[in-house]
């Protein structure tokens, strides 16, 4: 009776919030696949999966690397990069997808050595936070004129940095204005699934991103209507934030893998052995699109991740998050044919 009871109060407080906030109205969704960065050029081969599946728009990830969270030393393009990873790549990708009218988003990130979470980065003194944060202004500020120069249609200023973003509120501030006299497009920040209400800035910026890896079902194969059950409560989240804000949300990234209990840590990227399990994977998509897709304040979103090489990525038997040559590859394309 008393969870009942707390159920009905904190109905009646989000309907009383919500009913006193704006709400934005979003038209044309943004049906986007991230592109991974690779060693070669972006040529037609590679582009033609992606207008079968009516994608609407792409996402172009230039990175950075640290050697480890603590270190202020930024590295980014460099000759050592991947084609794909580095200023020319990322231009030569832009121009041959806004050749076949697909927009695009371009959305720097961080890698730290051996993979750790670049939201737990925090430096050791006043000193090298100034470098760090000069190195990430100029790095973030090259890829700003670039997406002007190419007519980006969409910039995202950073990936999943909350340690960063909430110890150097200041440093944020006069990054997003010095971005704003650079870039004229739209402006978009991706924070991990646990901490996007957290960020300070929302408002400052046109969209509110999401790395959507959020908990939904702990079941090894959850049907839709377990997945889309699991969504409830991080929706209501997000609608209390666009409403808060004025801003449509955005999935910056949204995907699972293709293996057991998917929906269980959907962040989860780590090699493990196991077998495929594609109707787990297809489900969480089709729950997705059916909980968001036909939201006026939800914008879209950019499913993780998309290969250029299609036929390889299509014929390897795996349990990672494409959906290329999977079941989930068709519902993106029923959705994305939709809209």
């Amino acid at each position: 009776m008393k969870k009942s009871l707390s159920l009905i109060i904190t109905n009646i407080i989000l309907f009383v919030l919500i009913g006193c906030s704006a709400t934005p109205v979003i038209q044309d969704k943004i049906n986007g696949v991230s592109f991974v960065s690779s060693r070669d050029t972006l040529v037609q081969s590679h582009i033609e999966p992606v207008l079968k599946i009516k994608a609407s728009h792409a996402a172009i990830m230039p990175f950075a690397f640290v050697r480890d969270k603590n270190n202020p030393e930024l590295i980014f393009n460099t000759e050592r990069q991947w084609y794909g990873e580095r200023y020319q790549g990322a231009r030569q990708y832009i121009e041959a997808l806004h050749t076949n009218k697909i927009k695009v988003m371009l959305k720097p990130h961080i890698w730290i050595w051996k993979g750790v979470f670049t939201g737990d980065m925090e430096m050791n003194t006043e000193e090298e936070w100034g470098i760090f944060e000069q190195s990430y202004e100029t790095y973030i500020l090259l890829y700003a004129a670039l997406a002007e120069e190419t007519n980006v249609e969409i910039f995202c200023i950073g990936t999943e940095l909350y340690n960063f973003t909430n110890a150097r509120k200041a440093f944020w501030e006069q990054l997003i204005k010095k971005v704003r006299g650079v870039y004229t497009g739209k402006l978009t920040y991706a924070e991990n699934w646990d901490k996007v209400d957290k960020v300070t800035f929302w408002s400052q910026l046109d969209y509110i991103g999401a790395d959507a890896y959020f908990p939904v079902s702990e079941l090894e194969t959850p049907a839709i209507s377990d997945a889309k059950a699991g969504w409830e409560h991080h929706k209501q989240l997000l609608l209390l934030l666009s409403k808060k804000h004025n801003k449509p949300v955005l999935f910056t990234e949204f995907g699972y893998r293709s293996a057991d209990y998917a929906g269980k840590e959907p962040w989860t990227s780590d090699r493990h052995e196991g077998k495929m399990n594609a109707k787990a994977q297809s489900n969480l998509y089709e729950a997705v699109f059916e909980e968001f897709w036909d939201e006026p304040w939800f914008a879209g979103g950019f499913v993780w991740k998309w290969f250029h090489n299609y036929e390889r990525a299509a014929l390897e038997e795996n349990n990672r998050f494409t959906p290329q040559g999977k079941p989930a590859e068709e519902v993106l394309k029923k959705w994305y044919s939709r809209m």
